[in-house]
């Protein structure tokens, strides 16, 4: 079925609280072939398609917005503190002096925020990653405050199935980070490992 919630027309136990494909044709006396992708019941008994993204459903210029970090003082300095102990990242009067002109977060720290948001993307798109090689052309065009708050955009530019490995390819992506006044503070050319659609 590629529409689960036709089957609302077909039979109306679809709108029983049913937690698997075979109970719901049990319930309509239908015979219903196992589907082709994860599937689950919200608890009101609607259905929804959780599909797997593989490499071959990958297309250049597909686009994406997503995240919302709330950059805070206190995890600017926890992160500067363990991880890039420079001056401006730490405190308010050293930073005054510099061209940053107040307490700034450490591009690391900013790369860190970038990660996350991504992170939950790829879980929320139920994507079919297997890791990273690597990014190439980090920039960060400007400063990150307390008090910001970031949101990512991605491109995907190219898809390279893998000569070698054929369960596996990469895509490439151009990803750029905003804050809250939607100016740019850092881009990246990423590149993840994606799975190939297993065979059947």
């Amino acid at each position: 079925w590629e529409k689960p919630l036709g089957l609302h027309a077909l039979c109306p136990a679809f709108g029983r609280p049913l937690r698997s494909w075979g109970k719901l044709g049990r319930a309509c006396g239908l015979t219903i072939s196992p589907s082709p992708f994860p599937f689950r019941l919200r608890k009101d008994g609607r259905g929804e398609e959780r599909r797997m993204l593989y490499l071959e459903d990958m297309k250049i210029g597909q686009k994406a917005s997503f995240g919302n970090y709330r950059v805070t003082r206190d995890e600017v300095i926890d992160f500067a503190s363990k991880y890039d102990p420079q001056p401006f990242h730490l405190d308010d009067d050293a930073a005054a002096k510099t061209h940053f002109g107040r307490l700034s977060a450490s591009g690391w720290h900013t790369a860190a925020m970038t990660m996350s948001m991504l992170v939950e993307n790829l879980k929320n798109a139920k994507q079919a990653g297997l890791g990273s090689p690597g990014l190439d052309e980090l920039r960060w065009l400007k400063p990150v405050y307390p008090g910001d708050t970031l949101r990512v955009e991605t491109e995907l530019t190219d898809v390279r199935p893998s000569r070698s490995r054929p369960e596996m390819g990469s895509i490439h992506s151009l990803v750029t980070v905003f804050n809250q006044d939607d100016v740019p503070v850092m881009t990246m050319k990423s590149i993840g490992l994606v799975a190939t659609r297993p065979k059947t």
